[in-house]
């Protein structure tokens, strides 16, 4: 079969591209190796920057965001008998919403599934082909076992960090950065009503903990914990005890209830470079990944899409190559940007090395509170910096 763009991956990185691109007149199939149920139930991040949420309205996908998420003017920061809140609105005239990954991509698969659009789930087997020549191609075996062949116009590979496309840039091309931290996060969802109006970042000598939301009756935590952690270790009441010690604050009380999802995440930041090979362009955790502390993962992902579908869009549409051209260099500056946050965010919170890191990360955490200029750099970076080349 022919299409004008080959999408691999039905995350949200491959399902917004769809979007808009099928709202530009131009026509794409969905490759996804997961089954449609899986992609559906992920859980993955759950803040949206202001930038991404009209992004998303303006591809016809915000209504549910409008009813069912959270506008948030800031979060809090906490150490020890201190809690402080930063007011991102009134820090750099911007919000954020509460509005988890997984809501994300159900909204998009509906759209999908009303446009009449086609996607594979299941697939097997995905190979990329002559992704440096003018007539790329994708081979997969489908759900039903039967071999297929999309022959299109440009590949776009939103498949994760451990999907096949990001390995089609050759070696001799590509470039890859790492960074593994020393901890990683228990995650729980809880069904329970949050204990605090905004999120809470909390860091404490026992480890960081994060008070999160999903809805009025379901809650996420997270708990700082080592990388290679064994979850039977953690009962659920040692989790509930952990939360309630490293956000003890007086005057305040946590409120529990049943544990209904755990995991470990590991955290780590990558980068590869170059965003695009040829007729290949990556996009989202295909290219980069970076630790949750700092919410830009999905983010990250949304502002990519946005950037190539406008390329795409010039390309096919008008023959105008220019951004094309130069996606890679812009999308990785803003990589780059985010990057950095993350690993701040992460290196300030996160309890690690010894006494004297620990007095420097309290100095940090003062430093944001007592500063509208340091408290402003955070919001600003938090809340979303401009996706360069829109404009």
């Amino acid at each position: 079969m022919r299409t004008r763009v080959a999408i691999i991956g039905a995350g949200p990185a491959g399902l917004l591209l769809a979007q808009l691109l099928d709202a530009a007149g131009i026509d794409s199939v969905l490759v996804e190796q997961r089954s449609a149920e899986y992609v559906k139930s992920r859980i993955r991040a759950g803040i949206l920057e202001s930038g991404s949420v009209q992004l998303l309205r303006e591809a016809g996908v915000g209504d549910r965001i409008e009813r069912a998420g959270f506008e948030h003017r800031g979060i809090h920061l906490q150490w020890p008998g201190e809690r402080h809140h930063l007011d991102f609105v009134d820090l750099a005239g911007k919000s954020v919403w509460v509005y988890g990954q997984t809501e994300v991509t159900k909204d998009l698969m509906a759209t999908r599934e009303r446009a009449g659009q086609l996607s594979f789930y299941e697939a097997t087997d995905v190979e990329l082909h002559d992704v440096d020549s003018d007539s790329p191609a994708v081979t997969f075996t489908d759900a039903d076992g039967r071999a297929q062949r999309i022959e299109a116009a440009i590949v776009a590979g939103c498949d994760g960090s451990h999907g096949p496309s990001r390995h089609f840039v050759p070696e001799r091309h590509r470039r890859t950065w790492e960074r593994t931290y020393p901890f990683a996060w228990l995650g729980i969802l809880a069904d329970v009503a949050p204990s605090t109006d905004e999120l809470i970042y909390a860091w404490h000598p026992d480890g960081f903990a994060l008070h999160s939301m999903r809805s009025d009756a379901v809650s996420r935590f997270y708990l700082q914990v080592e990388p290679d952690e064994d979850l039977t270790a953690w009962s659920d009441d040692r989790i509930w005890d952990a939360l309630a010690t490293r956000f003890a604050l007086d005057g305040w009380t946590l409120t529990t209830g049943a544990i209904t999802d755990r995991s470990v995440l590991p955290m780590r930041s990558m980068v590869t470079s170059p965003m695009r090979h040829g007729r290949l362009f990556l996009a989202g955790d295909a290219a980069h990944t970076v630790p949750p502390t700092g919410a830009k993962g999905l983010n990250l992902a949304i502002a990519d899409v946005a950037l190539l579908a406008r390329a795409i869009v010039t390309w096919l549409a008008d023959g105008d190559t220019r951004l094309a051209d130069a996606y890679s260099d812009i999308a990785l500056r803003r990589v780059w940007r985010c990057t950095h946050f993350s690993w701040w965010m992460t290196t300030m919170l996160h309890r690690h090395g010894d006494d004297f890191d620990a007095r420097l990360q309290l100095a940090q955490l003062q430093r944001v509170v007592q500063s509208d200029s340091a408290a402003t750099e955070l919001a600003d970076n938090y809340a979303g910096i401009p996706i360069e080349g829109l404009s």
